[in-house]
């Protein structure tokens, strides 16, 4: 059956002699493998659909719920931008790659596609990259069943303040309910703000923001044991943007 869709490329790699499979997040499908004949080929007409971030629009034959074979397709967005610097490219893809471990093979929805193409295009236009990132963790969180509550204690509900959140329940706690977790994080009230800041906004939504660099060494460390925690994935991408870090002047 031939079908057309339009979709981001979140995963490219080579197959047999001169072929490549990619991976594309479509809005109304999931996650569609596609084999593309002769991508790898110097004069192939078809290999800038397979770059990676590439927002496209692929025709493809598949039976069943098999591998699809490119037919044709049109660039919607090359992004290339994204492919042309080394930390963009680095975020950009720990976006996408974050994405297709926690999105399964058979799970639909609209929601991750729309997040992914809103992180890239925020990263494109120039949005800070680490505030995109860890906007799009909380989103990804919310969509896996992980989603953490910031603004209420997690525990009981109370808005009373306090600035201990839990990776482990997933949440703030309050006060009264600060006993459930010891290890709990002490944050302060500017990263507490952005974390129900983020718990809020869609990504579609995000605007240009400024936030200190103390600020967000903080935050790095709440969301990266968020993450950790909640997800347990180990990602490649998200090991090279560490390496960035230690070697940034």
């Amino acid at each position: 059956m031939l079908h057309r869709l339009e979709g981001i490329v979140i995963r490219s790699m080579d197959y047999g002699e001169g072929n490549k499979i990619i991976t594309i997040c479509t809005e109304t499908h999931g996650k569609v493998a596609i084999l593309v004949r002769g991508a790898r080929k110097i004069k192939s007409r078809h290999a800038a659909l397979t770059q990676l971030f590439t927002y496209g629009q692929y025709t493809f034959y598949r039976q069943g719920d098999g591998l699809g074979t490119l037919n044709q397709g049109e660039i919607l967005e090359s992004h290339f931008s994204l492919r042309n610097d080394l930390y963009l490219a680095a975020y950009a893809s720990y976006v996408c790659e974050l994405l297709d471990r926690s999105l399964h093979d058979e799970e639909v929805g609209s929601f991750w596609f729309t997040q992914l193409k809103a992180a890239l295009e925020a990263l494109a236009s120039g949005k800070d990259q680490q505030i995109v990132m860890h906007l799009f963790e909380v989103k990804i969180l919310q969509a896996s069943g992980y989603a953490p509550s910031f603004e209420a204690c997690v525990s009981c509900g109370s808005i009373e303040e306090s600035y201990h959140v839990s990776p482990r329940l997933g949440g703030r706690l309050c006060p009264r309910c600060r006993h459930h977790d010891h290890g709990a994080m002490v944050v302060s009230p500017q990263v507490l703000k952005l974390l129900i800041l983020f718990e809020k906004i869609d990504m579609r939504r995000l605007g240009n923001t400024s936030v200190k660099d103390t600020t967000k060494t903080e935050l790095k460390a709440v969301m990266n044991a968020f993450m950790e925690v909640q997800l347990g994935l180990k990602l490649k991408s998200r090991n090279f943007l560490d390496q960035l870090d230690k070697y940034e002047i």
